[in-house]
């Protein structure tokens, strides 16, 4: 068993790792309308580089699984933070949205390996009743990101070029290398067996996707963790264009909203103690689907102003931090050998699906907050009826085994 006090400086250190991204796509969020103004471009084109970053991030992932695999957990994570470090500084040097949304692709690429290293060295170093819990805590950590992120880059927007931005966040990825370099436990070593052959990999990948278990609880948290990727994708049009807030206010508001990850993580902790994985992730989607049904219905009916907006989601984002540690601890959950693979995986599936949605939200700008409601809803819908189905194929299956023996007792 790990020590508590080291256990809580891992989690520090695996948290800054799973925060470059989240970090990378909030930090500069409010700074939209100044690379818009700058490039000579659109708020909707701009966010095309958000775009770029999550498809990049999801491809990238599906490298860094066999690779962590083969090579062990540091080599490999050490080599995306000196891309993402390059890439950082060559974001800053941009001079068109065409150069930018390339370089957040080649940023997301560098950046996604803190992402999976980070949780399968959760799985090497846990116990298998821990790492829901440890999820939890990482979970926390990563929630903190979106509160300083929005709120230290509007600050930076209105007191400095956005090129900036990126120069701070290649200078934190640097200090993050080096803090991984002598503090980071190796994890698994290195299995040499592991082939990087495109047909071994891809075999791979197919045989982590035919555990049912890892396939449902994926879906599910992929297509319900969409839901923060659409409220990321279109908070900056609304509260800023629509309800004209500075970059600085957006800033705080975001960081308001964040904090209401951080509250459930917590409880998340507790309630594992008396709940099932299974039922804490049915009782947030339920929660998350009747306040979603309301924050639509009352954003089509114009009953908000932009303060009970806010307050809305507030309160629906809460359900954030049940659902998905608890849905990455049940995918994570049948894998040992396979665990950097099985990572790979459940963050491609994640942010491939958040990025699809945060492009629809983009396509669908109409002048009101539905788009970004609207997604935030069906993420939510769709997670369910995964969970539903799954559910409802158990039951057949449990039936069927049932009734089998009960005819080979009857013989």
């Amino acid at each position: 068993m790990i020590p508590i006090k080291s256990r809580f400086g891992l989690i520090l250190i695996l948290g800054a790792l799973s925060t470059i991204s989240p970090f990378s796509v909030d930090m500069y969020l409010p700074a939209f309308p100044s690379i818009a103004e700058s490039l000579n471009t659109d708020i909707s084109t701009v966010q095309l580089s958000l775009t770029s970053y999550l498809i990049g991030i999801a491809i990238g992932q599906l490298f860094y699984g066999p690779l962590l695999d083969k090579y062990g957990r540091k080599k490999p994570l050490y080599a995306g933070l000196v891309i993402y470090i390059i890439a950082s500084f060559g974001c800053a040097m941009t001079k068109t949205i065409d150069a930018l949304i390339w370089m957040r692709f080649l940023q997301a690429i560098g950046g996604c390996a803190g992402m999976v290293a980070a949780q399968a060295l959760v799985r090497d170093i846990f116990p298998i009743n821990k790492i829901a819990q440890a999820f939890a805590m990482l979970t926390l950590v990563i929630a903190v990101s979106p509160m300083i992120a929005p709120t230290v880059g509007g600050y930076l927007a209105t007191q400095m070029d956005w090129h900036y931005l990126f120069i701070v966040l290649g200078v934190l990825a640097s200090i993050l290398l080096l803090f991984t370099k002598w503090y980071l436990p190796v994890g698994t070593s290195p299995d040499r067996s592991v082939s990087l052959r495109p047909r071994q990999v891809i075999g791979q990948y197919i045989n982590v996707l035919k555990n049912k278990q890892f396939l449902t609880y994926i879906l599910v948290g992929g297509i319900a963790g969409a839901a923060p990727f659409a409220y990321i994708g279109g908070s900056s049009y609304v509260f800023i264009n629509l309800y004209g807030f500075s970059e600085t206010q957006y800033g705080w508001v975001f960081a308001i909203l964040a904090t209401a990850m951080i509250g459930s993580t917590q409880l998340n902790h507790m309630l594992l103690r008396r709940y099932s994985n299974r039922q804490l992730v049915l009782a947030a989607l339920s929660y998350q689907l009747v306040l979603g049904i309301l924050i639509v219905v009352g954003t089509w009916n114009g009953w908000y102003n932009v303060y009970t907006l806010i307050f809305m989601l507030f309160i629906f984002l809460t359900g954030h931090g049940l659902s998905v540690p608890n849905a990455a601890a049940l995918s994570l959950g049948p894998f040992s050998k396979q665990a950097g693979s099985a990572s790979a995986m459940m963050g491609f599936m994640r942010m491939a699906i958040g990025g699809i949605v945060t492009a629809i939200v983009s396509m669908l700008h109409d002048g009101t907050a539905m788009p970004m409601v609207g997604m935030m809803f069906l993420s939510i819908l769709g997670g369910m009826i995964v969970l539903m189905l799954h559910y409802q194929a158990r039951n057949k299956r449990f039936h069927a085994l049932k009734n089998r023996a009960s005819l080979a007792v009857q013989v």
